[in-house]
């Protein structure tokens, strides 16, 4: 079994790429006013958001459990309205040797499209491919969609 994966989710974001992008870019702190039921924090630690190089500290409720994850933001491309996130500390690490979370937007026809790319590597073969955290950013993007 390889221990390194990765996984693909898009969907369709019926308020505007460019809205969806800049709330994770500019305000991603703003997005547990909107979905507190799955992120309850977004507090940066080192940096500016929207900034390459500035750590967040995320709190987050996955599988029925309160998790923080520590996030260096890697890679910003406005053209491609991407943000790659490197994760550095927190309840995943327990589990992955690296996580990487990219968000991206595209847009095909009229249609707005929101991709979440998770790239891991697990730490040994007992460890599950986070098909359940794919759902979690599929969640956050509905949530986000129905509060705005």
């Amino acid at each position: 079994m390889g221990l390194a994966g990765k996984l693909i989710a898009q969907i369709e974001f019926k308020h505007g790429g460019d809205v969806f992008h800049e709330l994770i870019k500019h305000k991603p702190h703003h997005i547990s006013n909107t979905i507190p039921h799955l992120v309850q924090g977004c507090d940066l630690h080192e940096g500016e958001f929207g900034k390459v190089g500035s750590k967040i500290c995320w709190t987050y409720t996955h599988d029925g459990k309160v998790r923080k994850a520590k996030v260096l933001i890697e890679t910003i491309e406005e053209e491609n309205k991407l943000i790659k996130f490197k994760t550095l500390e927190g309840d995943l690490m327990e589990e992955y040797k690296d996580f990487i979370v990219t968000m991206h937007v595209e847009t095909k026809g009229n249609i707005d499209m929101v991709t979440w790319t998770l790239e891991y590597e697990m730490l040994n073969e007992d460890v599950s491919h986070p098909v359940s955290f794919l759902a979690f950013f599929i969640d956050v993007t509905k949530g986000i969609e129905t509060n705005k």
